[in-house]
């Protein structure tokens, strides 16, 4: 055989692996045994077959470890053949699953096996190649069709095709459900691990329950690290994908029913569990964003919250919750899950030593930002219940509350007190700024109420009412240093210029000021009340103050020009009056700084002052009038300087229009010559201005030169009856007083009693000023008494 002579091995003492060891001569001359004498040496296969064309007996003969040889058309194992695949599974007794120790003896076997007896592919195939060397072309099998049917017949109809059994699903191993769980095939992975635990033991494998119980136990312990671990996954951007969120879904309801069959005491509570995970999650989200060192101050932290809170509810609302099935209420799951982490974080962050402004910030965001801008966008008709609670109880919201108003009542006290301070040190100096005290008080005190959150209704009452406590002291305070401004004796040694300008400032605090205390007071609780009208009070006595000395530094400029009042020469020159209306003039633009409340309070109080100085001298008698013509003249000059008196008030936009009829008035008492045009007149005067008193109505008939006894009692009873039908009505105030600031000499009475008339000469009944006799003098009423101060 010269084939097989050329063909040899290449070291004789190394047997090629796998292969059936040759003989080790080479003598041509021995005897060699052919191929059909080594086929019927080696004979047949376990399954029948001949191993003629295969060289690897050990490899294909099926006695390779867990493995069975191939038959012509089905591999030896498969499930039409009735023979179980493994090694383990012709062992193990029908419907045994494998464990996991099972399988690892498995993988030990397998490595050894391929470690110490698989050969090279290439040499294998080289072998098989020389064994078919000579035997030529595989010669064609006859089909069973051609067997059974001779040539030239007809074959016959081929039998009904018998449906096959179904294939039994064979249960999957440990391992293998550890790789479905590891590759999220949750459901399917969940369904076998209920399976497992469903497996009722047998005789033989009542000693392994509890490997089968601790292989249950692993499986589910796997499976639950996958399920928390996909739903923190699942909150991030972007995320897993809806199916691996829908298989979650999918898990719960297979195990919320498993719990119905396992009973109270072994149900496994999945659900409870995936509840607990997303408030975890939920935590863990809410933490790394408001991390203290990244965000710095609360205000900061708590809007990093908001942006996590938006991002995720958005995520849920739109990717997470209609992943789930519809029985879990998913949304609702989250939504209390971040509920419930936001609470525990607030709570922790108002334990906290807080400053003010991080206290505001965190009810701000608690009873607005949180219900307004995140609840908002969710539907929580979708809660169980429909509610979620508060974040913070409401001790720990009263408690902050307190804090805020304790803290904003010693800071606004102390810094009102210091501005005040600050602004006093500056009005004695010669180079004095305008003020910004009112405007830097309004600032301080509205920056915990218009400018500070609304937290509540009950807040912004509380911290109103601290707000109108704190100005009131302020006020009252600042009344007294503007008192002891006014009363030093060297302010008054500043020019006039200066000292004005200052006064001004002080009373433009005013205004503003009043302002805010009555703002307070409507948004403040009722108790209220007291704390506004001490602020009134305190601002009216500064505001009279200045203005009183305001008008004492301006009449007593004024004063010489009203002295030359109801003079005879005034009856010709308006030099006086012209004198009167410069110097106000003139004033009235230093005063036209002031505020435009204290302003027309002001103007109104020198224009009643202006027409009380006018009218002083005329009823203390300076000019008598002893004829017609006289008093002509002398109520034509009247008219003539309350019309110009009138211009220039109107001028300085005077409000006080109930002051222009007073001098026309008492020019018409002196005009008229008729008893009853006067009685009519007098009755007009003493409507429109009731402090009026007989006195002044005698003052004027005395000016006139009615000397008539009857006609003056006529008169003056027109005055007296207004008196007594007005006596127990109030007295004007004090805005509305003229004829109470004007004295008058004492009343005169006439006698009328003809024994007396009689026994006087008649050169002593001809002198007028003789005829009547002074009466006892009364004591001062007290508008008497107030004008006099």
């Amino acid at each position: 055989m010269p084939i097989l002579k050329s063909l040899g091995v290449g070291d004789p003492k190394v047997p090629r692996a796998g292969t059936l060891p040759l003989r080790s001569s080479r003598n041509p001359f021995e005897d060699t045994p052919t191929l059909e004498e080594e086929d019927a040496e080696l004979g047949t296969l376990p399954n029948g077959t001949s191993c003629r064309r295969r060289a690897t007996l050990e490899k294909l003969a099926g006695l390779a470890p867990f493995r069975l040889g191939w038959t012509s058309g089905r591999r030896a194992g498969s499930p039409g053949d009735g023979q179980v695949r493994s090694f383990l599974g012709r062992v193990l007794a029908p419907g045994i699953r494998r464990s996991s120790a099972d399988f690892g003896l498995l993988n030990r076997l397998q490595g050894f096996r391929t470690h110490g007896d698989e050969e090279p592919a290439g040499e294998a195939a080289r072998r098989l190649a020389f064994l078919r060397l000579g035997r030529g072309p595989k010669p064609r099998r006859a089909s069973l069709a051609e067997r059974l049917v001779p040539a030239g017949e007809a074959a016959p109809e081929p039998p009904p095709k018998v449906p096959e059994p179904p294939k039994i699903k064979e249960p999957l191993s440990v391992l293998e459900i550890l790789g479905l769980i590891q590759r999220r095939e949750l459901a399917r992975a969940d369904e076998h691990i209920l399976e497992l635990e469903a497996e009722a033991p047998t005789a033989e494998a009542e000693a392994g329950a509890g490997r089968r119980a601790r292989d249950v136990a692993l499986l589910y312990e796997a499976l639950q690290r996958e399920l928390w671990a996909l739903v923190r996954e699942s909150l991030a951007s972007p995320g897993p994908g809806t199916g691996a969120v829908s298989q979650l879904g999918l898990v719960l309801l297979q195990e919320e029913a498993a719990d119905a069959r396992r009973g109270p005491g072994a149900a496994r509570k999945l659900r409870t569990h995936w509840a607990e995970a997303v408030a975890r999650a939920a935590r863990e989200r809410l933490e790394e964003a408001a991390a203290p060192g990244a965000r710095g101050a609360l205000a900061g932290q708590l809007e990093a919250l908001r942006a996590r809170l938006l991002e995720d509810v958005a995520a849920v609302r739109g990717r997470l919750a209609p992943a789930y099935p519809a029985g879990l209420r998913a949304g609702a799951v989250y939504l209390r899950g971040y509920h419930e982490a936001l609470a525990e974080w607030l709570g922790a962050a108002a334990r906290r030593r807080l400053p003010l402004a991080d206290r505001y910030a965190l009810l701000h965001w608690h009873n607005h930002v949180y219900p307004r801008e995140i609840l908002g966008l969710v539907d929580l008709v979708a809660l169980e219940n429909g509610e979620l609670g508060p974040l913070l109880s409401a001790g720990t919201l009263r408690g902050l509350e307190d804090e805020c108003v304790t803290d904003v009542k010693a800071q606004t006290r102390a810094a009102l007190l210091r501005v005040l301070q600050e602004d006093e040190e500056q009005w004695g100096s010669m180079d004095y700024r305008p003020s910004n005290l009112a405007q830097d008080v309004c600032e301080l005190l509205e920056e915990h109420t218009e400018r500070a959150p609304h937290i509540s209704q009950e807040f912004v009452e509380r911290m109103a009412y601290c707000c109108l406590g704190g100005l009131a002291e302020f006020l009252q305070s600042f009344q007294q240093r503007v008192e002891r401004f006014h009363e030093n004796p060297g302010i008054r040694e500043l020019p006039s210029d200066t000292y004005i300008s200052r006064t001004i400032s002080m009373v433009n605090c005013g205004p503003p000021l009043r302002s805010l205390a009555e703002r307070l007071a409507r948004v403040g609780p009722p108790e209220s009340e007291p704390a506004r009208e001490a602020s009134a009070i305190a601002l009216d006595r500064v505001t009279r103050l200045c203005h009183r000395v305001l008008a004492e530094l301006l009449f007593q400029e004024l004063q010489p020009h009203f002295n030359k009042l109801m003079r005879r020469k005034w009856l010709s020159s308006s030099e006086a009056l012209d004198g009167i209306v410069g110097t106000l003039g003139a004033q009235a633009l230093a005063l036209r700084r002031m505020q435009d409340e204290p302003y027309q309070v002001l103007v109104a109080e020198l224009h009643r002052r202006a027409l009380v100085e006018y009218v002083r001298p005329l009823l203390r008698g300076r000019l008598r009038c002893r004829s017609a013509r006289t008093r002509s003249r002398v109520a034509g000059r009247l008219r003539e300087d309350a019309a110009q008196l009138q211009r220039l008030f109107r001028r300085l936009e005077s409000q006080a229009y109930w002051l222009d009829q007073v001098v026309p008035h008492l020019a018409e008492i002196l005009q008229l010559e008729d008893t009853p045009s006067i009685q009519v007149e007098v009755g007009v005067l003493v409507r429109d201005y009731p402090d009026i008193r007989r006195k002044h109505v005698a003052a004027l008939l005395d000016i006139r030169g009615l000397r008539n006894t009857a006609a003056r009692q006529e008169i003056l009873a027109v005055a007296r009856d207004l008196e007594l039908s007005e006596s127990g009505a109030l007295p004007p105030s004090r805005d509305r007083a003229f004829f109470a600031d004007i004295p008058v000499p004492r009343t005169s009475f006439c006698l009328g009693l003809p024994l007396l008339l009689g026994r006087l000469p008649v050169s002593r009944l001809a002198r007028p000023n003789l005829a009547c006799l002074p009466l006892r003098p009364r004591p001062p009423s007290p508008v008497r008494a107030r004008a006099d101060r």
